[in-house]
């Protein structure tokens, strides 16, 4: 997934011309970050640690039930189902 450029400064509000920088963490866990407008990457740049906790335990907890066709088509695209 294509990460925004790194800053060091806090993140900006929306329409600076630089998304707001998101954890690391969000990307790692496969969140679809790169779909979400400026606003709502905002909001997660502004994620508490316990929030941030709690987000990517649901995430887990949701692919762990996941089927696995499904799976499948997003990695290879629906190429082999």
């Amino acid at each position: 997934m294509t990460r925004p450029p790194e800053s060091g400064g806090a993140p900006g509000p929306p329409g600076d011309g630089e998304p707001p920088l998101v954890p690391e963490a969000l990307y790692e866990a496969g969140l679809p970050v790169h779909l979400l407008s400026d606003e709502q990457l905002l909001v997660l740049s502004r994620l508490t640690p316990e929030e941030l906790g709690v987000l990517l335990d649901i995430k887990s907890r949701l692919d762990e039930v996941e089927p696995e066709v499904q799976a499948h088509g997003e990695i290879a695209g629906g190429a082999l189902f």
